[in-house]
């Protein structure tokens, strides 16, 4: 079996779902510390041809908090208004609107539950397979462990011979540390990804918000491809 774990981020970038499109099993990693100026928050979409932070306001914020029982006040109706006004010209815009009108509407105060939501129709939409768990609901017992020893423990409870982590982990883990525990470890690197965004200069990494908007389900779904393994 091939792993990942990962913090759930709100609308992610296209290399976050070419992670899941690597395994076989995603965990959502929610009851680790919530991280300040991150991305389980906020994103990035494209507002006059320049990128736009697009940022659900928290309630008492911390980094000694866990990110599943973070919440956030409910700011979520003006960001509908300045998503819809962004994208309402773009080519896939009815079939992707949507998306984010059903998330951004998804009854909760907490930033796991919505981030969670967010990707898993996201993945949906674009037909995407992989099976999903959740940290906190299915490996609380591993939660004292850590770092390292955490993965791996829970790699072990999948029987998993693969855990795939973004390249940022490259200086986070030790790949050694893996193979002595009989498991392999890479690092997904995302391919340049181009679309036309009907801007003179195209912007990238933004949210999957506007890699939607520009793009069919079945051309988005063929970006997914776009990554090496390290």
């Amino acid at each position: 079996m091939k792993l990942a774990i990962m913090q759930p981020y709100f609308f992610p970038y296209i290399g976050y779902f070419q992670l899941i499109n690597s395994v076989d099993k995603f965990i959502f990693y929610d009851d680790v510390n919530f991280i300040k100026n991150g991305w389980i928050n906020r994103n990035r979409i494209l507002l006059n041809g320049k990128p736009h932070y697009i940022t659900l306001q928290l309630k008492q914020a911390s980094s000694f908090k866990t990110i599943d029982v973070t919440e956030f006040s409910d700011n979520r109706n003006k960001l509908k208004k300045t998503i819809f006004q962004a994208y309402k010209k773009t080519p896939y815009f009815d079939s992707a609107w949507p998306i984010v009108d059903k998330c951004l509407s998804y009854k909760t105060q907490l930033i796991s539950e919505v981030a969670i939501y967010s990707i898993i129709e996201t993945c949906k939409y674009i037909d995407l397979d992989t099976e999903f768990e959740i940290s906190s609901k299915a490996y609380g017992d591993t939660k004292g462990l850590e770092r390292e020893e955490r993965i791996k423990e829970i790699c072990k409870l999948n029987n998993a011979s693969h855990y795939i982590n973004p390249i940022g982990g490259v200086e986070l883990y030790d790949k050694n540390i893996f193979s002595e525990a009989g498991i392999e470890m890479r690092f997904i690197k995302t391919g340049d990804i181009v679309y036309n965004q009907n801007c003179p200069v195209f912007v990238p990494w933004l949210s999957v918000i506007d890699v939607l908007m520009f793009n069919s389900p079945k051309d988005v779904n063929g970006m997914l491809n776009n990554f090496v393994l390290l």
